[in-house]
């Protein structure tokens, strides 16, 4: 089922667009250099690509942008047409897109995981003390913290071409939003805003950064 609200479309603010699809990959087409990227991958994890990337279709037709191939960059990331930025993200039963235009938007970053808590040596891999120290007295999901670095490298990793650790950031939760302080140069901010939600078994993280 293809659905525009779901969980992400709130989350996102005007002029971003974002498409979600839930329940199984259904079979969807390759674009050009799309296919080499899953050419070895097993028949699961190939539907899954082309699903994500139906979305981002989806996505791209909306903004006004054709139905382009999305393919992969080395590092994996998607390669959006020139004059677009956006974010892909998927997990069981759930897939989505989000795009902008980037004269007006300098990155898109979106996250969905299962809304379950992390293993305990990973959580005290992305998580600081103080992280932790937040999350013991708080009420929302272990997860999220993770989920808001993730997308925040999605913005930054397009910008900036380097690696940015989960120590490079520092993660605060409030009711639906994040703040996330970078300890990183690299973009004209070391501040950026998200929001957050829960639904349908997932934990949800967005954020958008306008020029």
């Amino acid at each position: 089922m293809l659905d525009t609200g779901g969980v992400l479309a709130d989350l996102l603010p005007p002029g971003v667009v974002a498409v979600e699809a839930f329940g199984a990959s259904a079979s969807a087409p390759l674009l050009g250099d799309e296919a080499a990227a899953v050419a070895r991958a097993v028949p699961a994890r190939r539907a899954e690509y082309a699903a994500v990337r139906a979305c981002a279709r989806d996505a791209l037709e909306r903004l006004g942008a054709g139905r382009p191939a999305v393919p992969s960059a080395p590092d994996r990331s998607p390669v959006w047409p020139v004059g677009v930025v956006g974010a892909l993200t998927h997990c069981d039963g759930y897939r989505a897109a989000a795009v902008a235009r980037a004269d007006a938007w300098v990155g898109v970053g979106i996250d969905a995981e299962p809304l379950a808590p992390l293993p305990g040596d990973v959580a005290d891999l992305v998580m600081s003390y103080d992280e932790r120290a937040a999350h013991a007295v708080g009420t929302w999901p272990e997860r999220l913290v993770f989920s808001a670095k993730e997308s925040v490298y999605k913005v930054w990793s397009p910008v900036v071409g380097t690696w940015l650790g989960f120590e490079d950031v520092r993660v605060e939760v409030g009711d639906g939003t994040f703040t996330a302080h970078l300890d990183r140069p690299g973009l004209a901010v070391d501040v950026l805003h998200g929001r957050w939600t829960t639904g349908r078994g997932l934990l949800v993280t967005a954020l958008a950064l306008r020029r």
